[in-house]
């Protein structure tokens, strides 16, 4: 009965092939320009979140506490209120930095570097501008970020061999009009001055950091800075990007400190991709539900002038169900065809966006459109196709079998 069934429902649908093929296409399009749509979003998505998690720490850690630390009689008392208070003299750092780095290479997978963080002034020539500083120590910084990769002269690891050595970004060194072996006096907001001696000049492509950044050892850091011994951030990278939440939420519980991961610092740009994808399959939905009322119009239309099969089929003994199945399965039978045919227009609509190649200014090689191969694209966008496929079949088969076969024989509408 089966495939009594769906003989018939290819007969019909081939004979009216003109508007079967309108369809058909319509679908395809409809799917094909979807998965190349959610191909090139998923994959600019995936692209920026990459760069992301390259260029900051999975995991922060600040001298800071998230919350207010309490007040003695907080303590002591349920209800106490304070007027007059004044701050206690006390040098920000994290206290304890060298436990708190063991505690940390005990329990995480992954690296960390104790840095400190000052605000200076540089000089060479007549040139001055503001730079942030970073003490640091160069071996494991090469572990936690991504500066020694965006070495443009000379090495990170250059900087371990110059106690008073700096590596700065290439238009900071365009700026102070300086190359390597060259000497830029660094006088910090406590008045303290020293000689630093250019070791590398790094390229990021972030503006900020090119322009107004410096790395340093950590004791020239804590010198300039006039903090012996002091640390004010300890970074962290995991293994696994994705456990940065959970491992920030037990690094605070462990050390008191301000733990902040890189989903965090970034929430609101994570949750405009969220909505973005939303933005994206309510469009793709949009498309193939028009692409549904091509077909539902070729269904309707052979439902319509197979009014006398229909009382032929149900007067040979059909059941409404039999009907009904037919119909259904030519606008199945031609969802499923766009679908397929879509599947490669939008293979080879990603392959040509995937190919697209051009050179951004200032850029250091030739870039590409960023584009995901995905088969969870291909199957979203096919089982939607093939619900308004379904969709738009099943009023008319609905229609087609409620029809009394006595009165189509009669002639009556």
């Amino acid at each position: 009965m089966f495939a009594l069934i769906t003989d018939i429902a290819l007969t019909h649908i081939a004979g009216r092939g003109r508007q079967t093929l309108v369809s058909i296409l319509g679908v395809a399009l409809g799917v094909g320009f979807s998965i190349a749509m959610a191909a090139l979003m998923q994959g600019s998505q995936e692209e920026f979140v990459t760069s992301l998690i390259d260029a900051l720490p999975h995991v922060d850690i600040t001298d800071e506490y998230r919350d207010p630390p309490r007040q003695p009689a907080d303590l002591a008392f349920d209800v106490a209120a304070y007027s007059n208070l004044r701050p206690r003299e006390d040098t920000r750092g994290i206290l304890n930095a060298t436990e708190a780095m063991t505690a940390l290479r005990a329990f995480i997978k992954g690296n960390a570097v104790a840095s400190l963080k000052v605000q200076a002034v540089a000089r060479a020539g007549g040139a001055e501008t503001g730079i942030s500083l970073t003490g640091t120590d160069p071996v494991r910084e090469a572990l936690i970020s991504s500066f020694d990769e965006d070495m443009r002269k000379g090495k990170l690891s250059d900087l371990r061999a110059s106690p008073f050595g700096i590596v700065i970004g290439d238009k900071l060194a365009a700026k102070l009009t300086v190359d390597i072996g060259d000497t830029i006096v660094v006088s910090s907001t406590g008045d303290i001055t020293r000689r630093f001696k250019v070791t590398g000049l790094f390229h990021t492509g972030v503006v900020a950091q090119d322009n107004a950044f410096g790395l340093v050892n950590l004791k020239a850091a804590q010198i300039i800075a006039g903090r012996p011994n002091a640390v004010n951030e300890i970074r962290v990278r995991l293994n696994d990007a994705q456990s940065a939440r959970d491992v920030a939420t037990q690094i605070e519980r462990l050390i008191g400190y301000k733990s902040v991961s890189w989903q965090e610092a970034n929430e609101s740009l994570l949750e405009a991709f969220f909505i973005r994808n939303i933005i994206m399959f309510t469009v793709v939905g949009a498309i193939l539900l028009v692409a549904g009322f091509g077909i539902f119009n070729i269904v309707s239309i052979i439902t319509h002038e197979k009014s006398r099969d229909i009382a032929i089929l149900k007067s040979l003994g059909f059941a409404e169900r039999d009907v009904r199945l037919i119909f259904l399965s030519e606008g199945l039978a031609m969802g499923l065809a766009g679908s397929l045919l879509g599947w490669a227009l939008g293979f080879g609509l990603t392959k040509v966006l995937a190919s697209v190649k051009f050179e951004i200014a200032q850029a250091t090689e030739v870039t590409h459109l960023p584009v995901t191969f995905d088969l969870l694209h291909y199957a979203i966008a096919a089982s939607f196709a093939i619900i308004a496929a379904a969709t738009a079949g099943y009023l008319p088969a609905r229609k087609a079998s409620k029809l009394n076969p006595v009165d189509i024989i009669r002639g009556a509408t």
